[in-house]
């Protein structure tokens, strides 16, 4: 059954046709014509595209010609559209809480491409819901703080100097903390860079000289972070460094501690003389041509198996690097790499891979159940496209072995309440809308930390972390989520289902009173307290029974 009108409730409505993307797949006119005879809605609008200038500019314009106090937008995702609109109704004088969301294109019409009619109808069910709720929302504060222009980047490899650097230009104070007693990471330990065919000295020494010459950006080496407090826009470090103990308040954190090489004991007769990994040979052509003639690579030594399932991504395009460059310089030696997948992406390590087969250099495709058998200076492997086993002489056996997580990993996962994957890599809030961002607001993560990258890839994502951090830093304050929840202390049990569920802690348990209460700082407005509660104490502001119902009711009663 509908509810009947409120006088005191003006409800405008924007249908979008998205292009093509709803109106290709639902009955547009229908939609509209539906959305004006529901309770509490004086206006409707069709739009091309809701979220473009001239949409937003609409809704703008429609609030106060209208007199609405409540704005609902049919089109796609809220998750990257929401924000759009509840900021046009702000600028228009409008509370941004008093606006609801329907998505009627990943919900409706792209589920229902050649379903139009069921499409249509389930359409004109997600507005009713969209409108039900708008009917009973409030308006919500935002919750100002107080913010430290300072940032602290854990890491200093790479990614780790180009993100402190970035935000030393832009003129913000920077900490950087590396565990270690220079810069760098595995920089120090390479031979030559590809394809730019270059020394990683250069690249190095200019971003050191560059980082210490910068007096916005203050270098702590022989350290690491052991406790973080607070929140966005306000966090306080510990850092141990020399055995003393430092703190520093800093308004966002740049994860950048990098990874290491896997030393593949126990495979392949791994010994550090005649069988090596590529980091260690990449030690030894540092020091000038190498001696050896004979020499075996073997490709993915550790990885894409059962203790890590995942391909590292460089360790390929490592192989072919080293190879050339022991081709360059001594012509007559003879290389063979074993495979299972040559993983070289992009044009130029393609032309790389091209080189090295015109080089002389053997690519040879094993199957993992017949992997490669060391011994005796032979390397055997069973040839698939020959159908049968081959012995090649090596006076050297070179392993490809991956990028595996810092040690330390999961102690800094705990302490910044950010999460790891399985194989031990900080984990991004979203691989496409916020791949540089957790879930905690504040905290970002580039280079080897994230996932293996290549010296261009954590280049550039140190300057993307740092564009994000700068996107803090560079406000006068910060504002919470009016989106929050609260907890009823007269009628709260003490249970502590609340703050065994909340991810972000932000649930504190007074044992002198035997109540519960939220930090509305530190919420999300996730909602789980507010579902766990057993006496219904917990509640979400945006969220009411009594919105969720009228939901429910409506979505019944179409």
């Amino acid at each position: 059954m509908k509810d009947k009108a409120k006088p005191d409730v003006r409800i405008g409505v924007f249908v979008c046709d998205c292009g093509s993307n709803i109106a290709g797949y639902l009955e547009m006119k229908e939609l509209v014509e539906y959305s004006k005879t529901l309770p509490n809605v004086v206006f409707v609008q069709e739009n091309l595209y809701t979220c473009s200038e001239g949409g937003i500019n609409e809704i703008k314009q429609a609030i106060p010609r209208q007199n609405l106090n409540r704005v609902v937008v049919a089109s796609c995702t809220p998750r990257t559209h929401e924000p759009l609109f509840m900021s046009a109704c702000e600028e228009a004088g409008l509370n941004p809480y008093l606006f609801e969301m329907a998505n009627i294109r990943d919900q409706c019409s792209w589920v229902h491409m050649r379903e139009r009619e069921t499409g249509t109808e389930r359409a004109k069910s997600q507005i009713g819901m969209a409108v039900a709720k708008a009917a009973r929302l409030r308006e919500l504060k935002r919750i100002q703080l107080n913010l430290s222009h300072t940032a602290l980047v854990i890491g200093g490899g790479v990614a780790g100097m180009s993100a402190a650097m970035a935000l030393g230009n832009m003129g913000y104070e920077v900490n950087l903390v590396e565990k270690n007693d220079k810069l760098g990471g595995l920089l120090n330990d390479l031979n030559m860079i590809y394809p730019a065919n270059e020394p990683p000295d250069r690249l190095l020494n200019d971003l050191v000289t560059r980082l210490e010459t910068n007096p916005k950006v203050s270098v702590h080496l022989n350290s690491v972070v052991t406790k973080t407090e607070g929140y966005v826009g306000n966090y306080v470090a510990t850092i141990l460094k020399a055995g003393e103990e430092i703190k520093i308040k800093c308004g966002t954190i740049v994860v950048a501690m990098g990874a290491r090489v896997l030393t593949p004991d126990g495979l392949y007769g791994y010994n550090g003389k005649d069988v090596i990994t590529h980091l260690e040979l990449e030690s030894i052509l540092k020091k000038g041509p190498i001696q050896n003639k004979n020499i075996v690579m073997i490709q993915c030594v550790g990885s894409r198996c059962a203790e890590r399932t995942y391909c590292s991504r460089i360790c390929c395009m490592t192989a072919v690097k080293n190879a050339l460059l022991i081709k360059e310089s001594t012509p007559e030696a003879k290389i063979t790499i074993l495979y299972r997948d040559m993983q070289m992406y992009g044009v130029e390590l393609e032309e790389m891979f091209r080189k090295a087969k015109q080089m002389g250099v053997r690519f040879i495709t094993f199957e993992p159940e017949r992997g490669p058998q060391v011994k005796d200076g032979f390397v055997s492997v069973h040839h698939v496209r020959m159908g049968k086993d081959v012995s090649i002489s090596s006076d050297l056996v070179v392993l490809s072995t991956p990028l595996i997580a810092q040690e330390d990993a999961s102690d800094v996962s705990t302490m910044l309440k950010v999460p790891i994957n399985e194989n031990g890599f900080f984990l991004e809030g979203h691989v496409k809308l916020k791949p540089l961002d957790f879930a905690t607001d504040g905290v970002y993560l580039c280079g080897n930390a994230r996932f293996p990258s290549t010296i261009r890839e954590a280049i550039a994502q140190g300057l993307g972390a740092a564009s994000r951090a700068a996107g803090v830093l560079s406000k006068d304050a910060l504002f919470t989520s009016g989106i929050v929840a609260d907890i009823n202390a007269q009628t709260c049990c003490g249970c502590l289902g609340c703050v065994e569920v909340c991810p972000y802690g932000a649930i504190n348990f007074f044992p002198d009173r035997g109540v519960c209460q939220v930090n509305k700082v530190l919420c999300k407005g996730c909602g789980g307290c507010a579902a766990t509660c057993p006496s219904n104490s917990a509640k979400l502001d945006g969220f009411s029974n009594e919105q969720i119902y009228a939901q429910i009711e409506e979505a019944l009663a179409v």
